[in-house]
């Protein structure tokens, strides 16, 4: 159940990059307070989510969530980012994405952590270190 008081929507915004770019090429982005809720608006992304919190069910789970047009119409979804779980983007494809994001909280830039991927420690299940290259190649096939 949705609670307000809890997840209150404090602004949205949107971002456009461009084709190919990911945003923070080998630093995560982290929030201590903020969480946000991604949508993809137009293109397409690859969403990484790392959860390093401990005692968190998902502790130690990297996620990579495609997300946008390419989607089928019943695969069209919103993420809530909770605070504390690492996470950046890669847009997919040979066109620009649109990111609507609505975080909790209005901008506070003391909130807005850049940690490298190498401090970290995310890694895929085989071990490898989590890099936006190795998704280029993952992608590739």
């Amino acid at each position: 159940m949705y609670d307000e008081e809890q997840r209150p929507f404090a602004q949205t915004y949107f971002s456009t990059t461009p084709a190919g770019l990911a945003r923070d090429e080998d630093e995560w982005h982290v929030h201590r307070h903020q969480e946000d809720r991604f949508v993809v608006a137009d293109g397409d992304i690859i969403l990484a989510l790392w959860d390093g919190r401990e005692g968190s069910p998902t502790a130690g789970t990297l996620d990579l969530l495609p997300m946008g047009q390419s989607q089928t119409d019943d695969a069209q979804y919103t993420v809530l980012i909770p605070k504390l779980v690492h996470h950046g983007f890669m847009v997919a494809g040979d066109r620009p994405a649109i990111l609507l994001n609505s975080p909790t909280q209005l901008y506070n830039p003391s909130d807005e952590g850049r940690d490298p991927f190498g401090e970290v420690g995310a890694t895929f299940d085989d071990g490898q270190p989590f890099s936006w290259a190795a998704v280029r190649e993952i992608l590739r096939g």
